[in-house]
């Protein structure tokens, strides 16, 4: 179908671009920006007037919770609520039941996306087999079967020798590996940040050390290897550090951080709010800050949901009890503006943090609006306010540390492939 996107305000960081431009789309891609391709004829024309149209969002930690979790959430119900955030890309992690460990269960996976065909799913593979640390996966055999890095997820990977072979396997292919960065030990039974909070609350504490240590093991092992390193849902201001330095060192390393994190802090728990129980726990106040300031200089690559819808019972526990996990995809645009407002960044910045950056961190062609590409696109108003309800959220997971707040932003149509896959 032939689309005319006009009177939109595009953004586009990838291009530089932040202008009010038309936009056209032939064959599910993007034709021009500006002028009507020659003997171009909309079959469609959708007036962006007051909208800002946007490459469709990428997010790098969104948990789909099938196979094996369908009492949490289903592939439908998530897909649904991507669209509704204007995410048309997302990468899920490998912590489903089983794990992605078998080339078949990805097969499975992005087959039942295909059929829904409202995002694009990209498998992250397990790094051993059922995630338990000790015998390495089929890279090769995964990676054919679609999967884009290879990860533990939240599980321990506590033999450094197994972790060492997992590099040099993976730098020999050129694969990325993408850790979480918490020594399992320090992190024990720990369920909140080791500070006046916890303390206070009398909750078990997971200390900063337990992400600088296993930091330090991971950065170590990837200089002597030289394999691609990502660092999942960085926390601390000294991790921060850590990954500046490395950079600057010029090792292969990226990393992200959760949304959540830019925007709560441990004093966010209150008294024992459960919706608060996040990985990694909330931290400090100038933990935070340094995370903006990662973002700001490029230390963190970009801004994830780390959406992982838990269910109602698991959630209505006391906090220590309670399942850690929060629901994100419907979010994710509303907070990074909102981050954006806050500290007075240009979108174009902003965006790029949903946009390119994690496109590049899974290896694809995609996150822009440039004349060839897919047309994975998000059309939303920057000015619309809406109050987060949990009976209005598309997830099956209702749970997040945001119920209750305003946002400002909502997605009003979100493209995939050039087709409308959600209006709102």
């Amino acid at each position: 179908m032939n689309i005319h996107i006009k009177n939109g305000r595009l953004i586009d960081p990838k291009n530089k671009l932040d202008a009010t431009q038309d936009l056209y789309i032939v064959e599910r891609r993007v034709a021009s920006i500006g002028t009507a391709p020659e003997g171009f004829v909309a079959e469609q024309v959708i007036d962006a007037a007051g909208l800002i149209v946007m490459p469709g969002l990428v997010d790098v930690a969104a948990r789909l919770r099938e196979p094996g979790y369908e009492y949490r959430a289903t592939l439908e119900s998530e897909m649904n609520a991507a669209v509704a955030g204007g995410v048309t890309s997302l990468a899920c992690p490998p912590d489903t039941d089983p794990p992605l460990d078998e080339p078949a269960l990805v097969e499975m996976l992005k087959r039942r996306a295909r059929v829904l065909n409202q995002a694009r799913v990209f498998p992250i593979g397990a790094l051993t087999y059922g995630l338990k640390g000790t015998e390495l996966t089929e890279m090769i055999e995964l990676t054919d079967a679609g999967c884009k890095a290879f990860s533990q997820a939240d599980e321990p990977l506590i033999d450094t020798r197994v972790l060492l072979r997992a590099m040099q396997y993976a730098a020999t292919f050129g694969y990325r590996v993408w850790l979480r960065a918490q020594d399992s030990f320090l992190a024990k039974n720990g369920v909140a940040h080791d500070g006046e909070v916890a303390s206070r609350l009398g909750l078990p504490p997971i200390p900063v050390v337990a992400e600088t240590i296993a930091l330090a093991t991971a950065l170590q092992l990837a200089r002597e290897t030289g394999v691609t390193l990502h660092i999942c849902r960085i926390s601390s201001a000294a991790g921060v550090e850590m990954l500046r330095a490395a950079k600057r060192e010029g090792l292969p390393v990226t990393c992200d951080v959760s949304m959540n994190h830019v925007h709560l802090t441990e004093i966010d728990i209150g008294y024992f709010d459960s919706n608060c129980h996040l990985v990694p726990p909330l931290r400090s106040g100038r933990d935070r800050d340094a995370l903006h300031a990662g973002l700001l200089d490029g230390t963190i690559d970009a801004i994830c949901s780390n959406h992982s819808p838990v269910d109602d019972d698991a959630k209505q526990l006391p906090f220590a009890e309670a399942e850690a996990g929060a629901t994100g995809l419907e979010l994710l645009l509303p907070l990074v503006l909102k981050w954006a407002n806050d500290q007075r960044i240009p979108l174009l910045d902003a965006l790029a943090r949903i946009t390119i950056s994690p496109a590049q961190l899974l290896g694809q062609k995609m996150g822009h609006l440039s004349v060839g590409a897919h047309a994975d696109i998000c059309i939303f108003d920057p000015v619309a306010s809406w109050i987060v309800e949990p009976a209005a959220l598309k997830s099956q997971g209702k749970n997040t540390p945001f119920n209750g707040y305003e946002m400002q932003g909502r997605v009003r149509y979100t493209f995939l492939d050039g087709q409308i896959v959600y209006t709102g």
